[in-house]
């Protein structure tokens, strides 16, 4: 029984009708405006710290890297439209249909990471740019940024055409800034022009390259395109498709040039300003602010960054609390109440603003900038194997892969973002090792991890290279294949309670029970929905899952009933442990039958050991069944 296909941002999915009898121009610009969400995520306040610092210790060297992350940028958010306009599934989701439950875990972890990451940079960002325009103190307007979830609610309910305007209104306040201060700043095309050669002058500029690289080449924008390219409804012929993934296109290759101009006036400014006066380490927002006024002789040049950096954090954190939504739903197939959702993933990203704020002080907000920029970096090649591979499996793409050389062009930018992440991590915890009081604690705890996250990476990229066809797996083994053996001894147990997961022990649970109780005994299925809303809700929660199991639970129910068995169903929401015992404890059962979920001490670990707990907890007899 294969899992119900669910869409992706579903209140605003297929919400836009591209008509077809109508001129080009009219459906190129119908098409437009996915990209030009995605595009603020390459100019938020993280980009403002790297390319800050990388312009004001290294003057105009490290424009090339800009250049080269906007390149590989635009390459893979073309893969990422493409599957969502194709397989009409975002990444999260195409993930989940391809990898097995823990790795889909472990991925949904690292891509939490890597959001909550982005929203910080976008909440201090925002911060920072009230603090520089009112005055208002840098805790108060991180406590602020918690009224963009309701923005966005607000918005979405107007339609994704209005929210998309309101972005690009943003986008427009930023670039008129930045042409302004282009003007202001007066800087030297010939070295612009040599800062487009490539060359990395020591492990300082390695680092902040890396982390330009991060905050142009995000991971949480690759989950966001496939998403919202999905929110157009057009025609589903092979010509109809072509035409989407030619649009958009288009559409992409504007907005991220729209970005990368950003970007680089950023890095401009700060080489025609700080560099050549020699102020080589202005990184912080706030000194870049302060001193833009008495280095370029007008007190608008400091508003005018103000200004540029609020809408920055403004657009950027809608599209990064979008981004937290579809990685929820997609990787766990959660669906909660909107505006909980939007509150739990800026909580994500408030909370380490505060924790630094009042730790550190506010002058630590710089580092962490650059910080949050390197850890989204690091999580790149996890978001892009997986978009490489399912972009590249013709018979999903119904013929739409991408070809040879876009394929070729494209694990040439995995690696290169890759091969640099190690080499940043190698760098950094060789040089705790080397400075370490106690370099023990390091061998045991963070080593450990960087091997782990290896070899997590090296399953991804090798795992549908063996299996050449990516199968969705499983869910749930099918009615039919449950074989129905009578029982010949005369019956021993009359109540028997049967716990199912829904995985492959399910059949051979229910074989067991039926050999134990044969016709004349009562059955009573059990299951517990262990997703994080039934943890927080309850019996009250509605998502996805729960209708799901409870389907399952009655499927099994009707097709033992129809055999001559009498059997009831339970579900019950939360810790399986707890759930499986309460409603054995709270019955008159015989025996319960189980069975062993058959996890490795690692899954242990991750799951926790439900047969022991359970066999502790209840007081009559339990067989345990193995697959």
């Amino acid at each position: 029984m294969a899992a119900q296909k669910t869409n992706s941002l579903e209140e605003v999915h297929q919400s836009v009708a591209i008509t077809q009898n109508t001129t080009v121009w009219k459906r190129i610009l119908a098409f437009f405006g996915p990209a030009y969400m995605v595009s603020v995520g390459y100019m938020d306040p993280g980009n403002w710290a790297t390319d800050l610092a990388g312009g004001s210790q290294f003057g105009y060297t490290l424009i090339w890297v800009l250049l080269m992350s906007n390149i590989m940028a635009l390459l893979l958010q073309s893969l990422s439209a493409r599957l969502g306009i194709v397989r009409q599934r975002d990444l999260a989701q195409a993930s989940r249909d391809t990898y097995s439950r823990p790795v889909n875990f472990v991925l949904y972890f690292l891509a939490e990471i890597a959001i909550a990451a982005c929203d910080l940079a976008e909440v201090l960002g925002m911060a920072i740019g009230l603090q520089l325009l009112f005055d208002i103190p840098l805790l108060w307007g991180v406590s602020i940024t918690m009224l963009d979830t309701f923005l966005l609610l607000f918005l979405l309910n107007k339609g994704i055409k209005k929210m998309e305007a309101f972005i690009i209104a943003l986008i427009a306040i930023i670039g008129i800034s930045f042409l302004v201060e282009m003007f202001l700043a007066k800087p030297d095309p010939g070295q612009i022009a040599a800062g487009l050669v490539p060359s990395i002058p020591d492990s300082t500029a390695l680092y902040i390259a890396i982390g330009i690289i991060g905050a142009t080449v995000m991971p949480h924008n690759l989950y966001l395109h496939s998403s919202l390219v999905q929110t157009r409804k057009f025609d589903r012929s092979a010509k109809g498709i072509k035409q989407a993934i030619r649009y958009n296109f288009f559409d992409s290759l504007i907005a991220l040039n729209l970005a990368f101009f950003v970007n680089a006036a950023i890095l401009i400014l700060a080489a025609a300003t700080f560099y050549k006066n020699g102020m080589f380490e202005v990184a912080e927002i706030q000194d870049a602010h302060r001193l833009l006024t008495p280095l370029l002789g007008t007190e608008w040049a400091s508003i005018l960054f103000a200004l540029a950096l609020l809408a920055a954090g403004q657009s950027s954190t809608i599209t990064g609390t979008l981004a937290g939504q579809i990685v929820m739903e997609g990787y766990l197939n959660l669906r909660i109440q909107p505006w909980v959702r939007r509150i739990i993933t800026r909580l994500i990203a408030i909370v380490p603003a505060f924790l630094t704020i009042v730790y550190f002080g506010e002058e630590a907000t710089g580092k962490l900038l650059i910080l949050s920029q390197v850890i989204l970096s690091l999580q790149l090649g996890f978001a892009i194997i997986p978009l490489i591979h399912f972009v590249s499996d013709n018979r999903k793409m119904k013929g739409f892969a991408i070809g040879k050389y876009t394929k070729i062009a494209s694990w040439l930018i995995a690696l290169v973002i890759v091969s640099l992440n190690a080499r940043l991590v190698y760098d950094e915890i060789k040089g705790w090792i080397e400075t370490s009081e106690n370099p023990v604690y390091l061998w045991i705890f963070v080593v450990p991890l960087a091997v782990a996250a290896a070899l997590l990476l090296l399953y991804i990229i090798i795992k549908p290279l063996i299996e050449k066809t990516m199968v969705s797996p499983t869910l749930v083994p099918h009615i039919k294949h449950i074989v129905v053996k009578e029982a010949e001894k005369p019956i021993v147990y009359s109540n028997i309670a049967i716990a199912l997961d829904f995985s492959t022990t399910d059949e051979k649970s229910i074989e067991s029970a039926l050999q134990l109780g044969g016709k004349e005994a009562n059955y009573t299925i059990i299951h517990v929905v262990e997703t994080v809303g039934a943890m927080v809700y309850g019996e009250e929660i509605q998502d996805f899952e729960t209708a799901s199991d409870s389907n399952y639970l009655n499927d099994y129910k009707n097709a033992l009933e129809a055999k001559g068995y009498k059997v009831t169903i339970k579900l019950d929401f939360g810790s399986p442990k707890k759930g499986i015992a309460k409603l054995v404890n709270e019955g008159d059962f015989d025996i319960l039958i189980l069975g062993a979920h058959g996890h490795h001490w690692f899954k242990d670990l991750l799951f926790g050991t439900t047969v022991d707990a359970v066999r502790h907890s209840i007081k009559i007899p339990l067989l345990i069944v193995k697959n």
